[in-house]
């Protein structure tokens, strides 16, 4: 039985602004499991965002509490990696040299973390590529970059916030084809926020609809269909239009 790797509860998240206090997230609790790979959908601008960066310590929640391995979240830790949809890679770093930054300031030797670093750059299809600098790679490329990173520094939990979001149709499915590829041979606890529903009925383990801001959940799905899954097949169509159904519009 799988343990639970991140505790959320009734935890929420006011900002406080010049025109006064701004609710975003309203009283969620959720458990996620170890190796679980949970995506967060729901319209744009509900709060999906900071739901994740208040799990992965880069925002305060202002009630409740989170847990993340037993331990509760109040700021960023080495447990959890990040990837962004806009990267920030080291531009004046190679590919080897930003996939290896992680382990190099923690004082991992030389040859010890050339070698991860490379096991990872190999993970994610991007040997030959190890001097190249961000600006020779194309975006799908340098989205790699950015994971294979992530996964280096070797969390227990990886926090993924529309990371594909901004790539073109064909490379946002090779990267999600990628990605899943990856998790089967490394697993990682995984939380993915997107809001496109193709991408996350592909991916996830489990779904969180989310409301309209303030933020809460609407509805969990459970995912049984193996993998690898294909778009057309008829019980993906089917979740795709009973999700679709319940989704909040955009504000």
């Amino acid at each position: 039985m799988r343990q639970d790797i991140i505790i959320c509860d009734r935890f929420g998240k006011t900002f406080n602004t010049s025109r006064g206090p701004v609710f975003v997230i309203d009283s969620i609790s959720l458990n996620v499991e170890e190796n679980e790979f949970l995506v967060f959908f729901g319209p744009g601008q509900c709060g999906k965002s900071t739901i994740l960066n208040c799990m992965a310590g880069l925002e305060t929640a202002t009630a409740g509490n989170i847990t993340v391995n037993g331990k509760k979240v109040t700021m960023p830790g080495p447990d959890r990696g990040f990837v962004y949809q806009r990267l920030n890679l080291f531009p004046w770093l190679t590919v080897m040299g930003n996939v290896e930054f992680g382990p190099k300031v923690r004082g991992v030797a030389k040859k010890e973390r050339r070698e991860k670093a490379q096991y990872f750059i190999n993970l994610v299809g991007l040997q030959g590529f190890e001097h190249a600098f961000p600006n020779q790679l194309s975006g799908g490329m340098q989205q790699r970059v950015g994971i294979a990173r992530a996964y280096c520094n070797d969390p227990s939990v990886l926090f993924m916030d529309e990371p594909f979001g901004h790539l073109d149709a064909q490379t946002r499915y090779l990267m999600q084809k990628d990605l899943m590829n990856m998790w089967e041979k490394e697993k990682r606890t995984v939380v993915f926020v997107t809001n496109n529903i193709e991408e996350a009925i592909f991916l996830a383990d489990r779904i969180i609809v989310i409301t309209n801001c303030p933020a809460n959940i609407k509805k969990e799905y459970e995912i049984k269909f193996e993998r690898p899954r294909s778009y057309v097949a008829s019980e993906f169509l089917e979740l795709r239009q009973e999700i679709s159904s319940i989704v909040d519009r955009t504000l």
